[in-house]
């Protein structure tokens, strides 16, 4: 068990698509798969049941991340603080499983589950590899992170709106201002607005700051319409077939 929060970890760094990786996305494929396809008619019990459980998953190993750094010395303002997008998204989805807010549904789905996404396929867990906690705290909320909003929609009943797209993108890019003056005032990095991540990343290629921000938020509005597809697919259809009143 102490070589499992061991901060001085050597069994080798985090190994992208590796054996313990693949089999963390196919588990991830599965439920989604299962919550879109398989669970059919489920009950008000369930429901609420299965949102306590999201939301105690979230909360159990987002705290214990927190409170393994302090136990280790780690902690510190300017990194774990919860401004990046899928931390604040952590607390926010949390909040909202318990009440099931909507406005909250619509970030969770565009940019929880746009930041979570790419977090899955590239973790970031430096030099703790599986089986370390840290390796595995990463995989399981950010999984979950993807996995709450397609509960929300598919089973709740949510869906985003057009209305949506727009408010999370305009509400978006006020956060990454207040953000901003947050780094200036600690000398931090929430957002990676200051300059890009010391480790390798797909910032790597949208060129030197500042113009890096602009490529990643184009990026973002393509992402955000393309989860936005498929209902304004299914409400073109709608308007297409619906037979005008006479």
């Amino acid at each position: 068990m102490a070589d499992f929060f061991d901060p001085n970890y050597t069994g080798g760094a985090f190994k992208l698509f590796g054996t313990g990786h693949i089999i963390f996305l196919l588990l991830d494929l599965a439920i989604i798969l299962f919550l879109i396809f398989g669970w059919k008619n489920p009950t008000e019990k369930a429901k609420k049941t299965v949102s306590y459980v999201l939301a105690a998953i979230l909360f159990i190993w987002e705290s214990a991340f927190h409170i393994w750094s302090l136990e280790i010395g780690t902690w510190s303002l300017t990194y774990h603080l919860p401004l990046h997008v899928c931390s604040i998204m952590v607390w926010a989805s949390i909040i909202m499983l318990l009440t099931w807010n909507y406005r909250i549904y619509e970030f969770a789905y565009f940019i929880g589950m746009g930041g979570a996404l790419q977090a899955v396929l590239t973790p970031e867990a430096g030099i703790y590899g599986l089986p370390h906690f840290r390796a595995f705290q990463t995989l399981i909320v950010h999984s979950t992170l993807v996995i709450v909003p397609i509960f929300m929609t598919t089973i709740v009943g949510y869906r985003p709106t057009w209305k949506s797209f727009l408010r999370v993108a305009v509400y978006t890019n006020v956060y990454m201002v207040i953000v901003y003056i947050i780094n200036l005032l600690l000398g931090s990095n929430y957002l990676y607005l200051m300059h890009k991540p010391e480790t390798a990343s797909l910032l790597d290629v949208m060129g030197p700051w500042p113009w890096y921000i602009l490529a990643l938020e184009a990026m973002g509005f393509a992402l955000f319409f393309i989860f936005y597809l498929p209902f304004f697919i299914k409400d073109l259809r709608a308007r297409k077939t619906a037979v005008p009143a006479h």
